[in-house]
């Protein structure tokens, strides 16, 4: 499991995984979550915009990611 620092209090799936590396680009964000390739909490997830918070899990092939918060930050 790879924890993925966020600053704020929640984040989009399409933007975590670019955050972690996952994906370079928007449009590929979007083709890996449509295809329902991406698991939140154990749930397909098709959302590109679904709101995560610390303490989500996104799984997908050969990945699995936490969100936790900066220490400090809002989260």
């Amino acid at each position: 499991m790879e924890d993925v620092e966020i600053s704020d209090g929640s984040i989009r799936l399409g933007q975590l995984l670019k955050l972690a590396g996952v994906v370079e680009h928007g449009a590929e964000a979007k083709s890996l979550i449509q295809a329902g390739e991406a698991r939140v909490n154990g749930e397909v997830e098709t959302r590109r915009g679904r709101q995560l918070v610390p303490g989500d899990e996104v799984s997908l092939p050969g990945r699995e990611l936490r969100v936790t918060a900066t220490p400090g930050g809002d989260g």
